[in-house]
C-alpha cells in the first residue's frame, strides 16, 4: 500500500522541535508557529482561544498538506502583547480550562456510579 504509517501522524521524529516560531519580517508583531504532529482538532480549539485575547488582531491555521502532519499557526497582535506572549496565554488557558471540564466529568461520573 502507498500510504503511510499510522504512527506517523503521531510521533514527533527525533531532532524535530514539537513547536518552532517565526517571526514575520513584513508586519510588526506577527508570527508563524509549526506545530508538529498535530491537526484541525488543536488548530481550531487554539484558534478560538487567541481569538478570546483582545490583543490579538488575526489568528488563523492551515495545514499545509494532507499527508504532512503539521498545522502552521499564525499570530498578529497589538502593540501591547507579542505573538509569542499571546500564544503561551492561550496554551495556559486551555490547559487551566480542559482540567477544570476533566474535573467536572470526573466529579459526575463518580457521583453517577454511586448510584448505580
Amino acid at each position: 500500500m502507498n500510504a503511510p504509517d499510522r504512527y506517523e501522524r503521531f510521533v514527533v521524529p527525533e531532532g524535530t522541535k514539537k513547536v518552532s516560531y517565526e517571526r514575520d519580517t513584513k508586519i510588526i508583531n506577527a508570527a508563524s508557529f509549526t506545530i508538529e504532529r498535530e491537526d484541525h482538532t488543536i488548530g481550531n480549539i487554539l484558534r478560538m482561544q487567541l481569538h478570546r485575547d483582545e490583543n490579538v488582531l488575526f489568528a488563523g491555521y492551515k495545514l499545509p498538506h494532507p499527508l504532512q502532519y503539521k498545522i502552521i499557526v499564525r499570530i498578529h497582535t497589538t502593540s501591547q502583547s507579542s505573538p509569542m506572549q499571546a500564544y503561551n496565554q492561550a496554551i495556559n488557558d486551555l490547559d487551566k480550562e480542559l482540567d477544570h471540564l476533566k474535573s467536572c466529568f470526573e466529579a459526575e461520573v463518580a457521583k453517577h456510579s454511586v448510584e448505580y
